[in-house]
């Protein structure tokens, strides 16, 4: 028998509870079940055709081998290139760092960033991944309850209440998941003020940009902070969740153990999608994507109206991403208690699958359910109704 010992840190990272309405999801449809999918957070348009076709270009010219672990030269010059024209901001592509997705480089944060037992702030509700990751690196995340009056995000009085000795950063997220809720620029700046005050670091994940709506004007922290830390992917605005890829910046001190931890653990992000990426930014596949974006706030203005009138209390309204996160409990009672066992009802009565809130983190999650708008809008007003008929 094999000795099952399992490390105190694996089992201290906790699973998506949402794995198991997906699960049951699948099982249903493999039945014959028609099922309507609002629980994954992935833009459910494929990649653009330019991107595609330069991904098998690369395939087809050979280019299947590592890359250096720091990435392509020419995507860190394209990225660097990205942030002037899209934000005006110069950035050497010396400080980018390119990563197996945004995973890849929330875990080179933690790891270069974080000791044993060394705090890093976190909303609460927020991105579950994040407080995992610092336990994997031994550090420890401290959740800090936000709600709809800090717009679901961390604020600087927060930070000065809850930053100690055993602090050494914190992290947001904006636009956010699963509120949506975005950081101003001027927020950005509050928090940097404050952090640089603590001699902290910040950290700013910054995946959504290229998805906000009502023209809102969002900031790269970089505009701002020079010496604060970006997390972005090519997963959500660029459409390639299933090409693994993502990139930090970092303050130029930190190119270097960036580069020794990349080496170790991953090598290089994969060849053949960082070949690809390069077609992301053409005119080509800009156009196509902001396309897409108008109609993810097109469903969103359509949703987000639907699910308020079925008794859904959403405190504010998603700027950004492609999430709403509402307030349940208007459909909670002794059978179905929390929003868990409510979305696991939904699922079996009106075959729509939701995320709980507990996925989210602890703070009122258990009254609270996030829907992902990655779903053709008929679709979408369609599971609202499935949803009401149940109470009819």
């Amino acid at each position: 028998m094999a000795n099952s010992n399992i490390s105190q840190r694996s089992k201290d990272i906790t699973p998506f509870h949402v794995m198991d309405i997906l699960a049951q999801a699948k099982k249903l449809e493999a039945q014959g079940e028609d099922i309507i999918h609002m629980e994954v957070g992935e833009p459910d348009f494929t990649t653009p055709q330019p991107i595609i076709d330069a991904g098998i270009a690369a395939l087809k010219s050979g280019q299947t081998h590592y890359t250096p672990a720091l990435g392509l030269p020419e995507l860190r010059d394209a990225i660097s290139d990205w942030y002037q024209r899209r934000y005006h901001v110069n950035i050497s592509s010396e400080r980018v760092v390119i990563t197996p997705g945004a995973s890849g480089a929330l875990l080179l944060v933690m790891g270069a960033l974080l000791e044993r037992d060394q705090k890093v702030l976190l909303a609460d509700p927020g991105y579950p991944c994040n407080r995992n990751f610092a336990r994997f690196v031994e550090g420890k995340a401290q959740s800090i309850a936000v709600d709809e009056s800090t717009n679901y995000q961390l604020t600087s009085s927060l930070i000065n209440k809850h930053w100690d000795t055993d602090t050494t950063m914190a992290l947001v997220a904006s636009p956010s998941n699963p509120t949506g809720t975005i950081l101003s620029k001027q927020d950005l700046t509050e928090l940097a003020d404050a952090i640089r005050v603590k001699k902290g670091h910040f950290v700013v994940d910054e995946i959504y940009h290229g998805l906000t709506y009502d023209d809102t004007e969002v900031s790269t922290i970089l505009t701002i902070d020079n010496d604060a830390f970006v997390i972005n992917s090519f997963s959500k605005f660029f459409g390639m969740t299933g090409w693994r890829l993502g990139w930090l910046i970092v303050p130029d001190e930190y190119v270097s153990v960036m580069d020794r931890l990349a080496q170790n653990l991953f090598l290089s992000a994969p060849t053949m999608s960082q070949y690809a990426a390069l077609s992301a930014f053409s005119t080509e596949s800009l156009d196509i994507l902001e396309q897409r974006r108008q109609i993810f706030e097109q469903r969103r203005n359509s949703l987000l109206p639907a699910l308020q009138t079925m008794g859904l209390d959403v405190k504010t309204t998603p700027q950004g991403a492609f999430y709403i996160y509402g307030d349940c409990s208007a459909f909670l009672n002794e059978q179905h208690p929390d929003s868990m066992a409510l979305s696991k009802f939904w699922l079996q009565h009106a075959r729509v699958a939701v995320t709980p809130g507990n996925d989210f983190g602890s703070y009122l999650a258990e009254q609270y359910i996030r829907f992902a708008y990655t779903n053709d809008e008929q679709r979408l007003l369609e599971a609202v109704e499935r949803i009401s008929t149940i109470y009819k």
